[in-house]
């Protein structure tokens, strides 16, 4: 086509480059059979990416949960939750491609995913990404009250050394969120998913260091308590009221929905994948491996948190003074923990920033302030490339979700009501409902009622779960001062 210059314009002459490379290099060493560069990824930066995203801070707050289910329902929900987590995630692997496994058409996003199944922007695709991209904002906010926590548990148990638990030792957040917001913005301009995996590897190195403290921690106070503490039932009535004990089991719930949750951004991660072998084959060993080992340090910590504080376990294990010594370990589990969150938050964050850049792009393809990057050199490295939208839209991303924060710093309640949120429909509903369509289930055949049911109880749940983490929300709401609560 003929620009009204006379010359072709950038964006056709782009659309021609891209089918020429797709016809001429679709079986080229430098091309996959989308005609975009070829895919390095294997089942171990696919785990390292799923257990970046898997093992956040939900794991520290497991221990709370346990204590208001007790010891026979918290254990079974964790793997209750484990088991639904795995398999709607094997469903949803095999909804990268539409069609043949192996040639179909692929979807680079969960959103595409959803679009090529349930056809169009529909009603359902509307809603899946609505509640997918709220989700993954909310994760953001929540990971930065999470650091901002950390950071504090630093500070805080340094001054209890020094004053021998003399000092009170109250701090204020803000600086906190403010600081993690600014590593942030350095951090976004990381261009995309595929150049996130070392990111993704000191974050599973971290996330382990800190469970496993958390847990040797918890394994040191049941030796030291000569006794496991907890009760089968949870925390009892007489602690709390009736109504309290109903909330905080929902609140629970919650909080284990959020400690799994990583379905929406599976079709991202396995986008990285190389193929052969297929990447439904390669995905399904790393969610089976991530979530397997996620599972694993799960039940350890949480299960030695309650033995070693029973109803008392604090809803963070190493923020909430549960443990005061050796306070260097604190330090360096917590500093493991902030360390973890901005890899975290990135991984979280790159569907929302691809979706956004990839529809500006679209509507603007002619702008040089949407399209063109400037070279930066580094020496030692590639030359970066800046890009203007992207470093002022990721910016402005970072710095809402940290306002935000600021606001409602509270990690249960927030985790839970996330965990609620998300855990439904991006974890069961739309992975179920899309296997469906994808396998041509018939429907009331017994797969389709068995599959319909697990969607059914999991609504269910999740209701149950938003219920108390927002009854928990508004309890707290009751003492709080914006931007002047004090830890």
């Amino acid at each position: 086509m003929v620009g009204m210059d006379g010359h072709g314009s950038k964006y056709d002459q782009q659309t021609f480059n891209v089918s020429l490379d797709m016809h001429q290099q679709g079986d080229s060493k430098c091309f996959d059979d989308d005609g975009r560069p070829k895919r390095t990824g294997t089942v171990w930066t696919a785990s390292a990416h799923i257990i970046t995203a898997v093992i956040g801070s939900g794991v520290l707050s497991l221990a709370w949960a346990i204590a208001q289910l007790g010891w026979i329902a918290g254990p079974a929900v964790m793997l209750l939750f484990s088991a639904i987590t795995y398999f709607t995630s094997l469903l949803l692997t095999d909804c990268y491609r539409t069609g043949d496994p192996l040639t179909g058409k692929r979807n680079y996003t969960y959103m595409d995913a959803i679009r090529s199944n349930f056809g169009g922007n529909g009603f359902k695709v509307k809603m899946c990404g609505l509640v997918q991209y709220v989700n993954l904002f909310g994760i953001s906010i929540g990971y930065t009250i999470a650091a901002s926590i950390s950071m504090m548990a630093i500070e805080r148990s340094n001054c209890f050394h020094k004053s021998g638990g003399k000092n009170p030792c109250h701090m204020n957040s803000n600086m906190y969120m403010i600081s993690f917001g600014i590593v942030e913005i350095i951090f976004s301009q990381i261009p995309g998913f595929d150049q996130l995996w070392w990111l993704s590897f000191v974050a599973a190195v971290m996330s382990f260091t800190y469970s496993t403290i958390g847990l040797g921690l918890g394994v040191g106070k049941v030796i030291e308590n000569r006794k496991v503490g907890g009760s089968l039932t949870g925390i009892t009535v007489g602690h709390v009221t009736q109504t309290n004990k109903v909330w905080r089991t929902m609140q629970a719930l919650g909080d284990i929905a959020f400690a799994y949750s990583y379905s929406f951004v599976l079709i991202e991660i396995q986008d990285t994948v190389k193929s052969p072998p297929s990447a439904s084959k390669t995905m399904k060993k790393a969610a089976l491996i991530g979530v397997g080992v996620t599972t694993f340090f799960y039940m350890l910590c949480g299960c030695f948190g309650y033995a070693a504080f029973g109803d008392s376990s604090p809803g963070n294990l190493l923020t909430g003074f549960g443990f005061y010594n050796p306070y260097w370990l604190l330090d360096i589990a917590n500093a493991a923990i902030v360390i973890h969150l901005v890899g975290s938050y990135q991984v979280y964050s790159q569907p929302i920033f691809a979706f956004v850049e990839k529809n500006i792009a679209s509507r603007f393809p002619d702008s040089d302030f949407v399209n063109k990057e400037i070279e930066i050199g580094v020496p030692g490295f590639h030359p970066y490339r800046l890009n203007l939208f992207r470093l002022i839209w990721r910016t402005i991303y970072v710095v809402v979700s940290t306002v935000i924060a600021m606001l409602l710093p509270f990690f249960n309640d927030i985790g839970g009501l996330l965990g609620a949120f998300g855990f439904w429909p991006l974890t069961v509903y739309f992975p179920v409902e899309m296997y469906i369509i994808q396998k041509r289930i018939p429907k009331w055949s017994s797969k389709w009622i068995c599959l319909q049911t697990l969607s059914i109880a999991c609504l269910l749940m999740t209701i149950g779960a938003g219920v108390g983490s927002i009854a928990g929300t508004l309890i707290d709401l009751k003492s709080y001062k914006p931007f002047k609560t004090n830890y």
